[in-house]
């Protein structure tokens, strides 16, 4: 009889097929707070409804290109998690949901859950964002958390006085500023600016006050998940001979690539990406067209999206003129 010392008797698993990089369609979402005509930014008036948000990594929104045009960006994770997220990943689903805000008025006063009190109530994640002024006119703000001393008793107090703006920590924005806004962070969009959001995704918010408005406020709910020191405020911009880095946090990293001409995507993860993970690039000016090797060539029009797979064949990307290219990719804490 012979024995076969060390051979397994578990048959080699096939190598997973690649995804190529992929367009996806935006989702306009409707906001009170929103415009009626998002013109120039994007080729969209709203019939209804104004427009504040425009979803450009939402579960809902439909891949636009190659051979799973038509599906929902959340059916795709489903599908092909390892694919899309590549090995060491944290399912489940996508990430991250990135968004570009339009606000013709203020926002309400709010705050997000971390992930503990975020799974404590039955929901998978919590929300820690970041925006990334894409416009700004001047005297532009935005609330990022609240005045030293402030206390939970005085917020109470102030939101049935309507003084709560008294107690925020208020920031002038400028275009290319990057303002991260850790969970549990009190918070406000004022209008002014058009602000390109990065976000684990997740569309818990808590509103603490809203002006008026007639929407639920979750005052409790809102004081059990602020925190009243916290990291939010403006990060200066870390600038390497090959990309500026804006953000470098758990959850997510934010940089700008230069393409001068093309760049072949080999060049495109930093130092610290150890293994093929999904991004994201999205085109905040000018026109771009990523082109991978022996397919037909993918364009990225201005303001548009596309998803690189974590399996994604070679490819390079092009500048069509003016390009100012922002690479988002998960950084799993």
């Amino acid at each position: 009889m012979e024995i076969h010392i060390g051979m397994s008797t578990t048959p080699a698993q096939p190598p997973l097929k690649p995804l190529t990089p992929f367009r996806i369609e935006p989702q306009f979402v409707s906001r009170i707070w929103g415009f009626s005509d998002l013109r120039p930014w994007y080729d969209c008036v709203a019939q209804d409804a104004p427009i504040g948000e425009v979803w450009l990594t939402g579960d809902a929104c439909p891949v636009a290109t190659g051979p799973h045009s038509g599906k929902t960006l959340s059916a795709l994770f489903q599908q092909f998690p390892l694919q899309l997220l590549g090995p060491g990943a944290h399912p489940p689903g996508s990430p991250l949901l990135i968004k570009v805000i339009f606000a013709r008025e203020k926002l309400s006063v709010q705050v997000h859950p971390d992930d503990k009190m975020a799974q404590k109530y039955g929901q998978p994640r919590g929300k820690t964002e970041c925006w990334y002024a894409l416009a700004a006119d001047p005297g532009a703000e935005v609330a990022a958390g609240l005045l030293p001393g402030v206390t939970p008793e005085q917020i109470r107090d102030e939101i049935k006085a309507n003084t709560l703006e008294a107690s925020l920590n208020m920031l002038p924005v400028a275009a290319g500023d990057i303002i991260y806004v850790d969970a549990g962070t009190v918070h406000a969009i004022w209008p002014g600016s058009i602000l390109l959001e990065t976000q684990q995704n997740c569309d818990i918010t808590y509103r603490l006050y809203d002006y008026g408005r007639p929407r639920e406020l979750h005052i409790e709910k809102s004081i059990e998940a602020m925190r009243f020191k916290t990291r939010a405020g403006k990060i200066p911009p870390k600038i390497l001979p090959d990309r500026t880095i804006l953000l470098d946090e758990s959850y997510f990293r934010i940089e700008k690539i230069p393409i001068n001409g093309s760049r072949p995507s080999a060049t495109l993860p930093g130092p610290a990406e150890s293994a093929p993970g999904l991004a994201f690039l999205f085109a905040a000016a000018g026109a771009g067209r990523i082109a991978p090797e022996g397919l037909p060539p993918l364009d990225l029009p201005t303001r548009s999206i596309v998803a690189i797979p974590a399996s994604s064949p070679p490819f390079a990307v092009e500048d069509l003129g003016g390009l100012e290219l922002i690479r988002i990719t998960p950084n799993w804490p």
